[in-house]
C-alpha cells in the first residue's frame, strides 16, 4: 500500500510517517517500480504501535526504546515496566508543575481588581523572579 493508505490504516499523517523514516524511528520500506513507497501490514501495525505510544505522551526516544522492546522477544517485562515508570512519573511532574501554575495564576488573578486603572498585580508578578512578593495593589514606579 502507499504511504496515505499506510497513513489512513494507521492513523499516522504522511508526513509524520516520512518523518519517522528520515530520523531512523521506522526503517525505510521498499519502493515500487515508479518510486512510491509500499507498505505492508506489519509496517501499518507498528506505526499503529508508534501513534499509541505517542498519544501516551512518551517521546520519539522513548518510543525508539518501546520498539527495540518489543521486537525483542528475549526482553525482560521489567525494562518495560521501568521505562513506562519512568513516562509516568514524568507526566506526574508536570501535572503538579501545571498545577502550581494555575495556582499561581489564580492568586494574581484574584489579586486584580480588572479596572480602568494601571496596576496589575499579574504584570507585577511577571516582573520578578520572587514567589514570595506581596502583590497586593501598588502603584508602578514613575506612576502619577
Amino acid at each position: 500500500m502507499n504511504i496515505g493508505q499506510a497513513a489512513k490504516a494507521s492513523g499516522v499523517s504522511a508526513k509524520m510517517i516520512r518523518y519517522y523514516e528520515q530520523t531512523d524511528l521506522i526503517p525505510e520500506v521498499g519502493r515500487t517500480a515508479s518510486g512510491y513507497r509500499d507498505y505492508s501490514d506489519s509496517d501499518v501495525h507498528m506505526l499503529r504501535f508508534i501513534r499509541r505510544a505517542r498519544d501516551l505522551g512518551f517521546s520519539v526516544a522513548e518510543i525508539r526504546d518501546l520498539l527495540g522492546l518489543w521486537r525483542d522477544e528475549t526482553r525482560h517485562s521489567s525494562e518495560v515496566k521501568r521505562l513506562a515508570q519512568g513516562h509516568v512519573n514524568e507526566l506526574k511532574k508536570k501535572i503538579k508543575d501545571l498545577q502550581d501554575m494555575v495556582h499561581t495564576l489564580t492568586v494574581v488573578i484574584e489579586s486584580c481588581r480588572g479596572d480602568h486603572r494601571p496596576d496589575c498585580p499579574i504584570l507585577q508578578r511577571l516582573e520578578t523572579d520572587d514567589e514570595n512578593e506581596d502583590l497586593s495593589i501598588k502603584p508602578r514606579s514613575g506612576a502619577i
